[in-house]
Order: C-alpha cells, then structure tokens, then sequence
C-alpha cells in the first residue's frame, strides 16, 4: 500500500472513531418537564444538604420547581417570563435588587431573559430567615453577598 493512502485510510479512520466519541459523549435532550407527582415526594437530609452543597434543582415539573440555592459571588440580573420565585433564607447574607429596568437584556432560553445590571429597582439586604417573592416578568439581581449564601427557592410557573 502506498504511503499517502495508507495515510488517507487512517485519517478517515481516527475522524469516524472521533465522531462516534463525540456523538457518545453528546449530552442527551433535556426533556420537557412532565406533570407533578400525585404521591407524595421526600427528600432525605442527606440529599437536601448535597443539593445545597453545589447548588439545584430537588424536583422539576410542568408547575413547579423545587431548589437549593447556593451563592457565593453576584449575579447577572434574571427576568422569568412565566415563574414566579419564593425565596427562603437559610443561610449568609445579600444584596438583591429587584424591579426597575434590565439594562442589555438577552433572552438565554425559552422563558428565561438575563441582563447586565438594573436601573431604578430597589434594594434589599436578605438574611436568614427573610422571604421574598418575586413575581414573573421582574427583574431581579444578586449585587453583593456574604456567605455562601444559601436559599430554598420554589418557582411557580403561570
């Protein structure tokens, strides 16, 4: 066998073998969310205190989501076009500005506007123990915080 065939049968060989890796290692499609359950549903301490350890989502639904919230450094301003966020301070402290204008707004996937910065919204300072709620269509934006920072966080879709 000549060289440069040789050489042109291995290159399509190794590009077949990275495409076969590349499409195996592809992430597979996020499924749409289905129904809420109609059992209840328990998640134990272990897996409360692991999800707030990274940062999640306990369950995802058609309705409703259930989150551990977990923040060490500020945020790009979020605008949710149909959930509405209940926020529970568990732990550290924030700054969260809510209301006012998105300045630079880019929508970042279906339901979901992210922004640099917010004029004219207003300031709160969030600890543990604090609730706030935010309605869909707010902006919305962690600007400093203390911690790690972490919030249970229900969304409620419209």
């Amino acid at each position: 066998m000549k060289p440069t065939l040789f050489f042109a049968l291995l290159a399509c060989a190794i590009a077949g073998l990275v495409r076969a890796a590349l499409v195996a290692d592809a992430p597979a499609p996020t499924p749409a969310p289905g129904p809420p359950p109609t059992d209840v549903v328990f998640f134990g301490h272990d897996k409360v205190h692991q999800t707030f350890w990274t940062g999640g989502a306990l369950l995802v639904n058609e309705r409703y989501k259930v989150q551990c919230g977990r923040r060490v450094i500020p945020g790009s301003v979020e605008i949710h076009t149909s959930d509405t966020d209940v926020f529970y301070i568990l732990d550290g402290s924030a700054t969260f500005v809510t209301g006012g204008t998105a300045v630079d707004q880019k929508t970042t996937a279906p339901g979901e506007i992210r922004a640099k910065s917010i004029t004219g919204g207003t300031e709160h300072q969030l600890t543990k123990g604090d609730v706030i709620i935010i309605p869909h269509g707010t902006p919305h934006q962690f600007t400093q915080v203390s911690g790690p920072f972490l919030y249970f966080v229900v969304k409620v879709t419209q």
